[in-house]
């Protein structure tokens, strides 16, 4: 078994998501998040919410559901498809792109795909056949209902912002820079949905529009000189600051200022450094909107998988819908009128999620199962034990709870089984501490605290516990030394 299906499980067995209405069979592309899966992504959205309220983003919140002009301005409704290869023999289906060799090039038609398909003679990776079908895809869902035609599920959060930029920015004071922020779902009709959360067709998504001056820069960069791995499209890779790579014209600032944001919300939900890499489109692979786009990868069982995409998509959007709505998309400043230039960081929360429990994923060597959340992440900051269930020492226990609970909610009672029970269920959800009652604590006042990662222990009073947000701090115990 490897990591990745050891953390489904794990994830299905303890209540962080399992596959969509699976008591009549399932649906391939859907997926239900559980109590825990819940409040798990709930702490990932608070941490990308309260990155962005900090550099002063405004929110709004669109419609699902978009009309067809829309799309048409957008550029959507006529390039917004993959090519798909199809197997004649066992029916498998693929994005035609993620069978290609790395030197093959992507193709541009269909024309483009049968001939790569056919020198570089691409096999099925299910039976080894030949692959000879290949075809157009469109990714968007479209909506006939009734009297009502032309209407399509969004595949992304961005144009309900584009539409809205006059009002948003009269909201924002006609001040530029700007940036938008949109919680919400998109759906794409994904040829081959697989692996959980990486690939479903209604996906949870954080987008953000920066809206700004494309004569200046609009961001100073603040480096605390870590390095991160770059994949540049000339597929060499490089480990340097963010500040290097805008000094080596790798990228520029304000969209390197996107990276760093981004890069900081990933190591804030917890993800190692060492998981995470920046990956530059190829020219022959960015989207009809941008001209140029990074990739925030994430490295699983050895395969970088997008999870943030953080695109320059320059001023076609404001430009394509002052084209076809007649509403003109400029900005004044001084004796200047210009569209905003758009960076857009679009993060897949779901993926964010789904890899913060896989990076977090560990067996100790008495093959226990360990979820090294963050604190601040986890479901459950701490969990309250008795050691007896009689005797008073369970009352006592469980009235402490009732007190914590009152000043942080996300806290758990568990008095099922054995302690070294309790302890592994905790440690498998990732709880960081466990807070144990006794006959001592009835004497003295005292519980034991029990730290997850290092598997000490530390003897406090419990009246200690009752100060506010004490366990969502990521070291309130310096005696366990939290790395």
């Amino acid at each position: 078994m490897t990591k990745f299906e050891e953390v489904l499980e794990l994830a299905k067995r303890r209540g962080f998501f399992w596959p969509s209405f699976s008591i009549y069979g399932g649906i391939s592309g859907f997926m239900d998040y559980g109590p825990l899966g819940t409040m798990l992504k709930d702490n990932v959205i608070r941490t990308w919410r309260e990155n962005y309220l900090k550099l002063g983003a405004v929110s709004i919140d669109t419609p699902n559901i978009t009309p067809e002009p829309v799309f048409r301005a957008s550029g959507h409704i006529e390039r917004f498809s993959d090519i798909a290869a199809r197997c004649s023999k066992c029916g498998y289906k693929s994005k035609l792109e993620s069978l290609l060799p790395a030197d093959s090039g992507i193709p541009k038609n269909i024309e483009e795909a049968k001939e790569i398909v056919e020198k570089y003679k691409i096999t099925c990776p299910v039976c080894g056949s030949r692959i000879t079908e290949v075809y157009d895809f469109n990714l968007m869902f479209r909506l006939n209902s009734g009297d009502v035609t032309n209407l399509y599920l969004r595949p992304e959060t961005a144009q309900g912002i584009f539409v809205n930029f006059k009002l948003l920015l009269n909201q924002n004071r006609g001040r530029i820079p700007m940036i938008t922020a949109q919680l919400g779902k998109g759906f794409r009709n994904e040829i081959s949905p697989r692996q959980g959360l990486i690939r479903m067709r209604e996906i949870f998504m954080g987008e953000i529009e920066a809206f700004l001056d494309p004569e200046t820069n609009n961001f100073k960069i603040s480096d605390d000189g870590s390095e991160i791995s770059f994949l540049p499209n000339t597929l060499k890779p490089v480990r340097m600051t963010i500040s290097r790579a805008v000094e080596d014209s790798m990228i520029n600032g304000d969209h390197a200022f996107f990276l760093s944001q981004t890069y900081n919300i990933l190591r804030s939900c917890g993800i190692k450094p060492e998981s995470i890499r920046f990956r530059q489109h190829r020219k022959d692979e960015l989207s009809h909107y941008s001209s140029d786009c990074w990739d925030a990868e994430i490295n699983m069982d050895g395969e970088w998988i997008e999870t943030v995409g953080i695109a320059d998509r320059g001023v076609y959007d404001l430009s394509r819908h002052q084209q076809f709505s007649g509403e003109k998309m400029t900005v004044k400043s001084g004796d200047r009128e210009f569209i905003p230039k758009v960076i857009e960081p679009a993060y897949g929360i779901d993926r964010i999620s789904f890899f913060i429990l896989y990076d977090s994923y560990y067996r100790r060597e008495n093959g226990f199962k360990v979820l090294r959340l963050a604190p601040d992440i986890s479901p459950y900051h701490a969990a309250f034990f008795p050691l007896q269930n009689k005797d008073g020492v369970n009352d006592l226990a469980w009235s402490v709870y009732e007190k914590i609970r009152e000043i942080d909610p996300y806290v758990i009672y568990d008095d099922a089984g054995s302690i070294g029970k309790r302890y592994a269920r905790q440690d498998e959800i990732g709880t960081p501490y466990c807070i144990v009652f006794d006959y001592e604590s009835k004497d003295d006042g005292t519980v034991t605290i029990r730290e997850r990662d290092s598997t000490k222990q530390i003897r406090i009073k419990y009246a200690d516990l009752e100060r506010a947000e004490l366990f969502r701090n990521r070291n309130p115990f310096p005696q366990f030394y939290r790395n």
